[in-house]
Parts: structure tokens; sequence; C-alpha cells
């Protein structure tokens, strides 16, 4: 019998521009030397650059330069041997982006038109011995689009053209406010020949888990395809070691199995726990050994959205339970991490979600103007620890809802599903990212509705949990982000007591200070941000010359805040000019805009953490800023820009969600202190605060030892004499046995352009254990910087004569790049 046999066709593919709706015989007829080398997975756009044929997009305005590209039909011709062919022959294509036609051989075998669905067909009959030829066709997105628009009608949207609420495509292809319009296509994900007697065609596994006894079962089911008279299915269940540790064998056409796990070892989120992974191997065995194999790795948890009434508040809670556990869910949104989605690496996926652990986060969004990510991103996750938000593919419009759509909508749900829903990391499906704060906007939905055009509701309030039911019943679907159930007043999405919510009245909206995120708090807030620049370097990069400055044409290219109207660097200004004074230069912006989104992030986790409280008073069950990451070298409101360097903002995060984090605000009767703990058990600590004067003069020094009480929040005023000048406070939390420093906040007068911050002597030195900084007054956000480094911790604060040590990976070095408030750039030479 013939084995279960997949075979990369991923070499050899050729591109070449097509004349508009060109049959199979006009292609054919293309000249040879129209033809291009072109990767597989791959894109137009990414087969032009790699032949010099299109500058870089992300250069200057390139962006302008290659939109040609998008407005034409091209062809991309594949030649394949086969030698042998077994009694099934398929080819599958995980994904066509978008619009596509197939032809074997010269025969037509599909058309599709969802980027999201892939395609399976028998090719048993057509495939032949020897040399074949693979042709696909794929028509410009927007055109296509834009066809069904005027035949259906315009709809209301934000970002992008209309009509790409027709196209079942990427949607932040078509720009978006922090990305360029690259409107790509190509087979972006692999294209195989699978040649097979009997394969696995899905397998659906339910664990359940008793966390108190510490014992599992997993209910197994194995869906085949092929003849399968007289084989078996054969279940193993490896530990996290490798070992087995429960098996069954069944008939093939039995409905499957339940293997139990006793002593079983608990997945948990980071900073709760490990994460084990248990490998699930399906076999179909028959009289000639195995025909086919699955592998997956699944964790063993339980996992509860809790919404329940909060103490003394109305509403009702939002967060989320693992094994019994309760957790503040602190994390980011992720878009796909590059416009040419080929060129995210599995090493890139699992450096990003790493980046994201790193900083303490224990959740990440997959928003809905993106892709369903690569497996990659799943199992990063999975094995680090973050939990996701999974969105389907549905962002910022009023979607259509005719029959062949929601059609198109049911498959790519369905093909989304059965590939993800095993991952122990999936927390949660959402329907769509603002879909009902669009409808809103225009009197569709909510309670004061006008208009009855809603119609996408049939997707997220019917198709959609009717899928999920279907197909992953154990796990909590959510109609859309932001989304509150049975809104009231005038609220609708954005009400604060109930659901999700997406908090824009800084920088969107009213444009508040950041100062001022606690008063837009939410029970679980699922977006946030405050917008900078990327590293200098980056920038650099990608900015002609002569305009590597601020506010320059190309500049301001390079932030697409606002969209057609582009308004991000007026708001990046006000910002700027109400807490800050900037220097001219474009060094002297980046530091200033990346300390303004660090300083509102550090508001912005330490006050929505702080409304944790304590059990029966979670009044804020999470926070996802936008975003982690970037797609392009731009300004935008991501922690990592495109070249994967993190922001000051994505180290006041990593501390504001540490397992024990500490906060210090002035107010005018004193210090207000939080304590934030995290962990399952209460922990004995030391609290130190220490006050000075911006002159270096110390005016407080007093500790207070106290017990951090388990996954609660606490806070306390201390009071202080009336200053007469501007001050600056330090909190520390010191563990109470072992002395070592465990979280460290610093508040100061603000607004920080009222007062002098300068004139302190930093002194650098390098060290066997890292970077020793130390001053004579008190500093405001000491950025470090040297190529090829990775400093552990960084935008820093200083408390006059205490030194401070700062790990570093990477190196040794030779110099420093030192930067601080009021303190121009300088490089220290560590060699002297």
């Amino acid at each position: 019998m013939t084995q279960d046999t997949l075979t990369d066709l991923h070499h050899g593919w050729q591109l070449a521009e097509a004349p508009s709706g060109a049959d199979h015989a006009t292609l054919s007829a293309l000249p040879e030397a129209a033809w291009t080398a072109a990767a597989v997975p791959g894109s137009a756009h990414g087969a032009l650059l790699a032949a010099g044929r299109i500058p870089d997009p992300f250069f200057g305005t390139n962006e302008t330069e290659v939109r040609w590209v998008g407005e034409r039909a091209w062809a991309w011709r594949l030649h394949f041997d086969v030698d042998q062919l077994a009694p099934h022959e398929d080819l599958v294509f995980e994904g066509l982006d978008t619009y596509c036609s197939v032809w074997l051989n010269g025969l037509p075998l599909f058309s599709s038109d969802n980027m999201f669905v892939p395609q399976r067909v028998d090719v048993r009959k057509r495939l032949r011995r020897g040399r074949n030829e693979l042709m696909l066709r794929f028509d410009p997105p927007l055109a296509r689009a834009r066809e069904q628009e005027a035949a259906l009608g315009r709809r209301q949207l934000w970002n992008g053209d209309s009509a790409r609420l027709y196209a079942r495509k990427a949607q932040y292809h078509f720009g978006w406010d922090w990305g360029p319009e690259l409107l790509t296509c190509g087979p972006w994900k692999a294209v195989r020949r699978h040649s097979w007697q009997v394969r696995i065609d899905d397998v659906p596994c339910r664990p359940r888990v008793d966390v108190a006894a510490r014992t599992a079962t997993v209910r197994v089911r194995t869906a085949l395809a092929g003849d399968t008279a007289g084989l078996r299915v054969e279940l193993e269940l490896l530990d996290p070691q490798g070992r087995s540790v429960a098996r069954a064998t069944h008939a093939a056409e039995a409905d499957g199995a339940t293997l139990s796990v006793a002593d079983a070892q608990l997945w948990w989120p980071r900073g709760m726990g490990e994460q084990p992974l248990y490998t699930l191997v399906t076999r179909v065995t028959g009289a000639a050994g195995t025909l086919a194999e699955d592998r997956r790795r699944i964790g063993l948890r339980t996992l509860r959205l809790v919404q329940e009434p909060v103490q003394g508040e109305g509403g009702k809670s939002f967060f989320f339970e693992v094994n019994g556990q309760p957790f503040f869910a602190g994390g980011a949104n992720w878009i796909p991490d590059d416009s040419l989605l080929e060129r995210i690496t599995p090493e890139r996926y699992r450096e990003r979600v790493a980046q994201a652990a790193e900083a303490n986060m224990t959740m990440l969004r997959v928003w809905g103007g993106g892709i369903y990510e690569d497996d990659a991103f799943y199992e990063a996750c999975d094995e680090l620890g973050l939990l996701v938000w999974q969105d389907f593919m549905f962002a910022c419009g009023m979607y259509p809802a005719h029959d062949a759509f929601r059609a198109s909508v049911r498959d790519e749900a369905r093909a989304a599903i059965k590939r993800l829903r095993h991952h122990a990391s999936l927390a949660l499906w959402c329907g769509n990212n603002e879909d009902y704060a669009v409808a809103e906007s225009i009197g569709a939905y909510g309670p004061h509705a006008q208009l009855d055009r809603f119609d996408a509701r049939a997707i997220y309030e019917k198709l959609l949990p009717e899928v999920c039911a279907e197909l992953d019943p154990d796990r909590t679907y959510w109609p859309g982000s932001p989304y509150s159930p049975n809104p009231t007043g005038i609220t609708g999405s954005s009400d604060a007591s109930v659901g999700d919510r997406h908090s824009w009245e800084v920088w969107h909206q009213q444009m508040l200070p950041y100062q001022r995120y606690g008063e837009v708090q939410a029970r679980f807030v699922s977006e946030f941000g405050m917008q900078s620049h990327a590293s200098l370097g980056v920038l650099e990069s990608v900015l002609p010359a002569d305009e590597r400055f601020p506010e320059s044409r190309t500049a301001m290219w390079h932030n697409k805040a606002g969209g057609s109207q582009p308004d991000g660097h007026r708001r990046l200004a006000v910002y700027l000019a109400d807490n800050l004074r900037v220097g001219p230069t474009l060094a002297e912006q980046v530091y200033a805009t990346q300390f303004v989104q660090a300083e509102a992030m550090r508001f912005a986790y330490q006050d929505f953490r702080r409304r944790w409280q304590r059990p029966g008073a979670r009044a804020v069950g999470g926070a996802l800023v936008w975003q982690l990451n970037d797609c392009w070298p731009v300004t935008s409101w991501a922690l990592i820009d495109s070249s994967g360097t993190v922001k000051p903002a994505w180290h006041t995060i990593r501390r504001a969600l540490a397992t024990v984090a500490v906060a210090a605000r002035l107010e005018a009767a004193g210090v207000r202190l939080a304590v934030m703990n995290s962990a399952a058990e209460p922990r004995a600590i030391k609290l130190q605060l220490r006050v000075f004067s911006l002159s270096g003069r110390s005016i407080l020094d007093t500790s207070i030892d106290c017990i951090a009480p388990a996954s609660v929040t606490f806070e306390t005023l201390h009071a202080l004499p009336a200053l007469a000048e501007p001050v600056m406070a330090e909190l520390r939390a010191i563990d109470a046995d072992g002395g070592a420093e465990i979280a460290r906040d610093c508040a100061w007068a603000e607004p920080f352009k009222f007062h002098r911050h300068g004139g302190a002597r930093i002194d650098v030195q390098a060290t066997d254990a890292g970077l020793r900084v130390v001053a004579d007054l008190p500093v405001k956000g000491l950025w470090l910087h040297a190529d090829g480094a990775r400093f552990l911790d960084n935008f820093i604060d200083l408390v006059p004569g205490e030194p401070r040590l700062v790990a570093i990976e990477g190196g040794p070095l030779a110099a420093v790049h030192v930067v601080a408030l009021d303190h121009a750039g300088r490089v220290v030479d560590l060699a002297r």
C-alpha cells in the first residue's frame, strides 16, 4: 500500500505580467523573456523586488512607485516531474492571494477568491508521469473588489478603499493608519502535491482536566479519507518528556477513542507556571504498516471567561481564569509582521512572540484586519505561555452578507477553526474588530439605531457562533471588539461597565492627556495606545539623506495616522508640546516621541492594573496595547519597530506587568503608592520610598514592611509636607527575605517641560556584570544604545548617588550612546 506523502512544489516557479482575463492559451503564448524567477510561498511584489524590477517599497515614498504592481494581473507557472502515481493524487494550495484561476496541464482546475481558504483538488486523472505544468493567474484585487462594489453598493468603513469590504483578502493590504497600500497577489502559502492511499483529514481532540485531581482525558475523533476497509487507527499521547502515557486503538470506521492521563502536567500562561505540551500521535495502520500519521501538540488546562458582578459597581467583570486561577491579562495587539507575508519566517515569529513574553505579557490579540497567522506563531505562543485572542478577519467596516459572501466566510471560518483549535494558547474567538463601532457611527447599531443596514450581524451573531459551536464548542466566542452585550443608554460598544472596550480618548477622540488614562478604564481594555517614531536607525534607513529631519515630506509619509487626511504629525506635536521641550533634530524628535509613548504606557498599564483589586471586585480584567509590532518602517503605536528594536515603552510595560509591580504617583497630599501582586501566593516585601528635589536634595527616605496579598492590588497614600520645589519620588519593593529588589517606579513633577532636568554628571562604566551607571542628580528616562547589544533594562530613572547595574546581552562593548531627558545624546567610550 502507498504511504501518505507530501511533496513541496516550491522551486522553479516563474512570474510574468498577464493580460487581463487571459486564458491558458494566452498565458502559454507569452514569450520566454516575459518570465522571471519567483519564490513560493511568495508574492508578485516579492518576486519583482528580488529581480530588481521594482525599488524597495518601504524606502522613501516608493510605495507610490510600485502601486502599478497591484493594478496588473500576474501569471505564475511551474513545471514539475512525476515518476509514479499513487491511488490518490491531490494538489494542495494552503493559501492563494486572492482572485486566482488555476490550470493543470492546460485544463482548468478551479478559481478562488478568498486568500484564507485552502484548496485541495483531486488531480489523479489529470496528473501524468513525466513533465507537468501548473499555471496560475492572479487578477488585480482592487479591480475585482470594485466590480462587486459597483454591483452591490458602496459601504461605510474606516481605513482603506471601500471596495476592500467585498474582498476576502488581508484588509491591511489596502492601506491602514499604520501601514502602506501594497496590494499583493500570489501563492502566499505552501503549494504541495499529496500522494496517498488513505489520509487523515482532521483530528478533533477535546481535553478535559480535573485540576484538583491532576487528571485529564482527551477525547479524540479521527476523520479519514480514502479506502479505510480493514485499517485501524492508533492513538498515542506522549508527555512533554516524550514518554508514552496513554494509548488506544480502534477500527478506522469507529467514532474515536478517549485517552486518560494520570498525574497531568498542567499548561499555564507565562508567569503562572510552566507550559508543558503533550504530543498527540494519530496513525492509520494496515498490514503493510503505517499509511498516514498526524502529530499535534496540545496543552492540558481549563480556561474560562468570567463575567460576574463587580462589588460596589454596575455591570459585569470580563477576565480570564486558567486552571481555576484568575489573572490580569496584560498584553498587546498583534498585526502581520510584514506587508510581504512570505518574509515572516518561523524564526521571526518566535523572536517577536518571545519579545512579548519578555515584556511579561500574557495575551496577544490577533487583530481582524490581518491574517490567521502561520502555525509558527501559535506554536510559539503555546511554548512561551501567551494566550491568543483570535479575531476573525473583519475590521472597521460594514461588511456585506449576501449568500455567496456568507458561504465564503463559512469556509474560511471552518478552515481557521480546524487548523487552530488544538492550540493551548487559543483563548477566544472574536467576530470582528470595530465593526459594531462603525455601525454605531452611522446609526445602524446601538440603543438609538435609526438604520437597518448592519447586514453583517448575520455573520457575527449567527454564522460564526454556529461554526464555533460545531467545531470548537469548549472555547468562548465573542461577537466583536469592542462589544458590549445589550448596550444601554448612549454608550453602545463603548460601555465601560460590561464587555471589552477600545479606549481611544487618549490620542484619538478628545485627545485627553495620557495622565488621565485612569478615567477611560473598562472591564477589559482591548485597545489603547500612543504613537512614537521608530528607532533612529530604522528611520534613517528609509529616509533619503536630504529628508532626514522632523516633518520632512518623507517622514510624514511614514506616518499613516488619519488615513486619507493624515493627522498623526499634528497629534504627536500636541502630546510633545503638552509635556516636553523638544530640540530640532530627528534624533531629538525620536527620543521625545518615544519618551512620551513610554510615559503614557506607564500610566495606562499601572492605572488599569490597579483596578484588578481583589476577588469579587475585578473591575479591570486586562489591557492590550495597540500595538506590539510593525509591518514596515513607520511612526506608529508599536512597541517594537520593523527591525525588531524595542522602544522605551516596551520597558515601562515590562516593569508594569511584572509579577510584583509598584506604582508611585505625586498628588497634592503626598505620594500614592500601589502594589500589584499577580502571584497565587502572598509576598512579604519592604517598600522603600525616597523623595528628592530635582536639585538632588534628599527630602524623605522611609520604609514600610507589608504583605502583598495573592492576586490583589492595594494602595496607600504617604503624606508629604508642603513642598516649595519640584520633586521626584522613587518607590522600590524589596524582598523581605533575601533583600533583593523586586520592583521599582518613579514619579516626577509634571509636566516635565516646566522644570529643568539637565546638568547631571552621568557616569557609565563597563563591568563584568554589565554597565554601571550613576549620576549626581536625579535623571529621567536614561536610554542606552549600542549596536549589537541588548540591554535587559533600559529607559531607567536614576536617583542621586545610587549606582544602577544594567545587564547586557551581546558585546563586549567599546562604546555606548547615552541620552536622557534634557541631556543631549553622547557616546561614552567604555575602553577608557
